[in-house]
């Protein structure tokens, strides 16, 4: 099954909170979150975005970084929530959900209106 291409602008908006939801499920590493967003319908983001941003996470204290040795292979890095990252993947969850209540209003025609 193919996934839709999302405009670039809606994935930069999104990004944030799906990568903070990912890894609330517990510790993961950037190809496997990857693999994760691209399974939830999300496409497959590009390192040079995922992994900035993964930068951005840690350097504000939501996530926290863990090298562990590869199974045959070279080690990876893992990223964990702390409890700053909980905090700010519920706050934006609830504004999220605010947003697409708003803007699940104002895409929809009016009534009568030709689709």
């Amino acid at each position: 099954m193919t996934q839709p291409e999302w405009p670039s602008d809606w994935m930069r908006g999104v990004l944030e909170l799906a990568v903070l939801r990912v890894v609330a499920d517990g510790p993961s590493y950037g190809y496997a979150i990857a693999g994760r967003l691209h399974e939830a319908g999300l496409g497959e983001p590009k390192g040079g975005t995922l992994y900035p941003l993964l930068r951005r996470l840690e350097d504000a204290g939501d996530v926290v970084t863990e090298w562990r040795a590869g199974d045959g292979g070279p080690g990876r890095k893992y990223f964990a929530l702390t409890p700053a990252g909980r905090e700010r993947f519920a706050v934006l969850t609830e504004q999220w959900r605010d947003f697409v209540e708003v803007t699940s209003f104002i895409t929809t025609p009016p009534k009568g209106a030709a689709s």
